[in-house]
């Protein structure tokens, strides 16, 4: 947005978005979000949440998850993890420091699907009484800001995504609860997708790089040489610049538009319990700027969730 604080329309006249980040992410103050926001104050949020990538709402401790399903669903369709089952049964995946968490690495919800999320909703239970920041980053200036030559570059790659990774290697020190979850239930069904490594976004045009943890590597390329690129790409998408960091508290309710985002999740507050809930909202299959989509390599298709329906379902042609 173009200045610091903006103000709703009439309906929404209680509601301000304050800008915390140059490139990326906002405060939404004088809202309570539930399912029976009217459509102005929901197309408000909306709005804000394009332009700033991530929005930020304190002080909502009155959410259950009933109510914070039924806020997601005025965003979209809501949709299950492909795997991990949820913490209600329904829809609320839990982030807990005791089960898988800390996730410490930069990445984008559930890209090894075609249709990942287009929106995640993250609710904060339980803090910790320091550290256990998440730290969000903005894909269509970090594309923005590279020089042309890898632009063009970009535009033309893809990569091959997968829930199939060295989780040992990235997470050392994790406890042996950590990894058996990831080995039993994160990869119960192991997914490879082949995505565009630029992406158009469908509802701002702009273009983002789809990257993140769950990348195995640059489609046509050896190993070396494809982890030489995503390496490259990537550093653009951490620069301090295109970041912002949320400090949690008890309450807190954050969401960002997964196609134009990675996140990071810190592991740095020791032992300490950190619990917090997660609702999905379904997204569309990316296309890249040569109008090509995704693809999905393996399983032959997504599978049915525990619940509801199957990832990009909802907006499938």
């Amino acid at each position: 947005m173009s200045s610091a604080t903006t103000t709703a329309p009439a309906d929404t006249s209680a509601l301000t978005v304050q800008k915390v980040g140059g490139r990326i992410g906002a405060v939404i103050s004088g809202v309570r979000l539930g399912g029976d926001l009217s459509p102005g104050t929901v197309a408000q949020i909306r709005t804000a949440l394009l332009a700033n990538k991530v929005v930020f709402f304190r002080g909502q401790d009155h959410l259950d998850e009933e109510s914070h399903e039924a806020f997601g669903k005025l965003l979209g369709t809501p949709v299950a993890h492909p795997t991990v089952p949820s913490a209600d049964g329904r829809y609320s995946l839990g982030i807990d420091s005791d089960h898988g968490g800390r996730a410490n690495q930069w990445h984008t919800d559930v890209t090894f699907v075609p249709a990942y999320p287009a929106f995640s909703i993250l609710r904060a239970i339980v803090i910790p009484p320091y550290g256990g920041n998440t730290l969000w980053a903005n894909t269509a200036t970090a594309y923005e800001g590279l020089p042309e030559p890898l632009r063009a570059l970009a535009d033309s790659l893809r990569a091959v995504h997968s829930n199939d990774y060295d989780y040992a290697a990235l997470r050392p020190q994790a406890v042996p609860e950590a990894l058996k979850q990831y080995k039993e239930v994160f990869t119960s069904t192991k997914f490879l997708t082949e995505h565009p490594v630029v992406r158009v976004h469908p509802e701002t045009g702009e273009r983002n790089l789809l990257l993140g943890n769950f990348v195995q590597r640059i489609a046509g390329l050896t190993g070396k040489d494809s982890r030489t690129l995503l390496d490259l790409f990537q550093s653009h998408i951490e620069r301090p610049e295109n970041t912002v960091r949320w400090q949690w508290q008890a309450g807190d309710v954050a969401i960002w538009d997964n196609r134009a985002t990675q996140h990071y999740g810190v592991d740095d507050s020791d032992a300490h319990e950190r619990k917090l809930r997660r609702v999905t909202i379904d997204g569309d299959v990316p296309v890249g700027v040569d109008g090509r989509s995704s693809t999905l390599i393996s399983p032959e298709e997504v599978p049915d969730p525990s619940f509801g329906i199957a990832s990009g379902a909802s907006t499938a042609a």
